[in-house]
């Protein structure tokens, strides 16, 4: 589990498949000597496994579900910039909000426009998906926790604050990018529970709670 607060920006090496799972291995001084084997890291919003590390990059595996679900599927190559974030701890602040690191699929940024602080208008591949963002809520985009400014059943707006848009590649955005997108756990489960599909299931566990 993430907090949405990214530590530092890395830099992919190496992509390759291995037998049903591809290796991603990212340079990252001085983040990645702090990591070790079978630690989880968010690499743009997806919760991988460290496989290897030393002073200067890390191994991460991932999953083909993950492969196709991202953006990493369609344009991650030698030389792409990554947010990384290390899993949160008990102890720690919650500064951000709860970031599961499993992506629910991907974003088209539509548009960008603002001078300092800017607002971003983002268009989800799958339209179901708008049903947990609600404005004033929380998404993690590229693994970034973000304030959801307006959100109607086509599309959603973010605001970035320069401190964010210098310490993520959300710097790099431009109109047609696309973006790992979480929306907040907190908003599945409630979709889930009062899904038309779940009326029985709906009843049962609400009426536990009274």
């Amino acid at each position: 589990m993430f907090t949405g607060l990214i530590e530092t920006i890395g830099t992919v090496k190496k992509f390759h498949q291995t037998g049903q799972f591809y290796t991603l291995t990212v340079e990252a001084e001085n983040f990645s000597s702090e990591l070790k084997l079978g630690q989880s890291v968010s690499v743009s919003g997806a919760c991988l496994t460290v496989t290897r590390n030393d002073a200067k990059s890390f191994d991460v595996e991932m999953m083909r579900e993950t492969f196709i679900r991202t953006w990493f599927g369609r344009n991650l190559h030698n030389g792409t910039r990554v947010n990384l974030e290390r899993a949160m701890k008990l102890t720690d602040r919650l500064d951000g909000h709860l970031v599961l690191g499993h992506v629910d699929g991907i974003a088209t940024l539509r548009e960008i426009h603002g001078t300092d602080t800017k607002e971003a208008v983002f268009v989800p591949e799958d339209k179901n998906l708008l049903r947990g963002i609600v404005e004033k809520g929380s998404v993690a985009i590229d693994g970034v926790s973000l304030t959801v400014i307006n959100a109607n059943d086509k599309n959603f707006s973010v605001g970035l604050i320069p401190a964010t848009l210098e310490a993520t590649t959300l710097g790099g955005l431009k109109a047609g990018s696309i973006i790992n997108l979480e929306t907040d756990i907190l908003g599945k489960y409630v979709a889930r529970l009062l899904s038309p599909n779940n009326d029985n299931e709906r009843g049962d566990y609400l009426f536990s709670l009274l």
